[in-house]
C-alpha cells in the first residue's frame, strides 16, 4: 500500500486529507496526519478574545472531530524530514512516505526580540496564541487609561489584516466602555503604510485617520525596553507604551529548520503556482508554511487546497501538475461597531471594490464598511467548522474572479 503522509492537522492539512480520502482509492492508499496537538484551534476567533466577544473554548474543538474515515490521525510531534529517503521521524518513531504535504503553519517566537519576554505577560501582550488572547483579556478588561501600541515586529506575519482589526476593535471596546478619550492607539509597523497593497492601505489607513488612531510606518523594531516601557528600533527610535500588543516574529516549523529543507525560519521554497517543494520531489506545502507571497490566512490555504489536492492526483496519474494557484485570499475585516469591510486579490491584482460572492448581488461589500460584513464574518466560524475542516464545498473558486469588481487601472499590478 503507498502512503501520502501530511504534516500538520490545521486548516490547511485538514482539508487536504479530507479532499484526498475522497480522491484515492482506500484499498491503494493511506492517508496519514501527524501533529502533536490534539486540539484544532479557530485561530480567526482568538481576535475576539480580548473584547470578550469569543471565550477559548468557542475557539476550540478536538481535531479528532474533523478527520475523516480512512484517515489515520497520530499524535506525534515530527522531528526529521528526510525527502531522499522519503521518511519523516518523530518523536515516537519514523515513516515511510511516497507523496508528503507539509502543513505545519507558523509560531510566534517572542524570544527573538531582545527584552520583549522581560514582561512578557505583564505589559507585553499577544493574541497569537489563545492562551495570550486569554491572558490580553484580563489586561483589556481593566484599562482605563494610557498608550496602547500595538507593533509588529518583522515580515511575514499570519494574518495581515488582524493589526488593523485590533486596533478598529480597541477603538470599539474603549469608546463602549467610556474611556476612549483617555487612551492613546497607535500601530507601530515595518510597512509602509496600514496595509501591504497600496490601494487598500490608503483606505484603511484613512479609517484610522478618522477613528484618531496613529500610524507609525517603516519601524523596524530592534528591542523592547521593558523597564521604560518603550519599543526601539534599529535606527534608535522610541515609541512608549503602557500596553504592548506584539505579534513578535512568525517562524516555520522547527523541523523544517532541523532537517535543512526550507529557508533560515523555517519556510518552504515553494512553486508559487503549482505549490510544488521547487528543491524535492513529491512534497507540496499548504498555507502558512509557503513562502508564496500572499496572506498567511486560513482562505488562502483553502484556495491553495483545490491546487495541492489536483496536482497530487495528478502527478500520481502520471501527468503534470497545473499552475492553478494565484494568491487568492478573501479576508473580512472588522472596523468596529459591528460593522466590516471586505477585501478580495491575489498575487497580482489589489483589493477592489465590487460585489461578493455573487457579482452584481454580493450580498457583501468590497471595500465597504457595512453591518453586514460584520456578521459575514460572524458566521465564517459557521462556516469553517461544517464545511471547509470536513472537505466541503460552497460558492468561492479558488482563483480570483473579476466578475462583480470594479476595475481600475491602478488596482492592477
Amino acid at each position: 500500500m503507498k502512503n501520502v503522509v501530511i504534516l500538520g492537522s490545521g486548516a490547511g492539512g485538514t482539508m487536504i486529507a479530507a479532499k484526498l480520502r475522497q480522491e484515492l482509492d482506500e484499498a491503494d492508499w493511506r492517508i496519514t496526519i501527524i501533529d502533536k496537538h490534539p486540539r484544532h484551534d479557530y485561530q480567526p476567533g482568538w481576535l475576539f478574545v480580548p473584547f470578550g466577544i469569543y471565550t477559548a473554548r468557542d475557539c476550540a474543538k478536538p481535531k479528532s472531530d474533523f478527520i475523516m474515515p480512512g484517515v489515520d490521525l497520530v499524535l506525534d510531534e515530527v522531528v526529521n524530514v528526510d525527502p531522499g529517503k522519503r521518511t519523516v521521524k518523530t518523536r515516537l518513531g519514523q515513516l515511510s512516505y511516497d507523496w508528503l504535504v507539509i502543513a505545519t503553519g507558523c509560531r510566534i517566537m517572542p524570544e527573538e526580540i531582545d527584552g520583549m519576554m522581560d514582561d512578557w505577560g505583564g505589559n507585553v501582550h499577544t493574541f497569537y496564541t489563545i492562551e495570550g488572547a486569554v491572558a490580553l483579556q484580563k489586561k483589556m478588561k481593566y484599562f482605563e487609561s494610557g498608550r496602547v501600541v500595538f507593533n509588529i515586529a518583522e515580515l511575514p506575519f499570519k494574518c495581515p489584516v488582524a493589526p488593523l482589526e485590533f486596533i478598529y476593535m480597541a477603538d470599539w471596546f474603549f469608546r463602549v466602555n467610556g474611556v476612549r478619550d483617555n487612551v492613546e492607539i497607535e500601530l507601530v509597523t515595518p510597512l509602509a503604510g496600514a496595509f501591504t497593497k497600496p490601494v487598500s492601505s490608503k483606505a484603511l489607513g484613512k479609517l484610522c485617520e478618522q477613528k484618531n488612531i496613529k500610524i507609525s510606518p517603516n519601524f523596524d523594531l530592534a528591542q523592547v525596553n521593558a523597564g521604560e516601557k518603550t519599543i526601539e528600533s534599529h535606527l534608535g527610535n522610541k515609541v512608549p507604551y503602557d500596553l504592548l500588543v506584539s505579534i513578535p516574529p512568525n517562524f516555520g516549523a522547527q523541523y523544517i529548520i532541523d532537517s535543512g529543507i526550507g529557508d533560515p525560519i523555517g519556510y518552504m521554497n515553494t512553486d508559487h503556482f503549482t505549490l510544488q517543494a521547487k528543491d524535492y520531489d513529491r512534497i507540496y506545502v499548504i498555507g502558512d508554511a509557503t513562502n508564496v507571497p500572499t496572506s498567511k490566512a486560513g482562505s488562502v490555504a483553502h484556495y491553495q487546497s483545490e491546487t495541492v489536492v489536483e496536482n497530487l492526483v495528478r502527478e500520481i496519474d502520471g501527468y503534470e501538475p497545473k499552475p492553478t494557484a494565484d494568491g487568492h485570499s478573501t479576508c473580512f475585516i472588522v472596523t468596529g461597531f459591528e460593522k466590516a469591510s471586505l477585501i478580495d486579490f491575489n498575487y497580482t491584482v489589489e483589493p477592489l471594490e465590487g460585489k461578493f460572492p455573487f457579482p452584481g448581488f454580493g450580498p457583501f461589500d468590497l471595500l465597504g464598511d457595512t453591518h453586514l460584513n460584520y456578521w459575514g464574518k460572524m458566521m465564517f466560524k459557521w462556516v469553517y467548522w461544517n464545511l471547509m475542516m470536513k472537505g466541503l464545498d460552497f460558492p468561492l473558486e479558488p482563483q480570483m474572479t473579476m466578475a462583480g469588481k470594479i476595475n481600475t487601472a491602478e488596482a492592477v499590478a
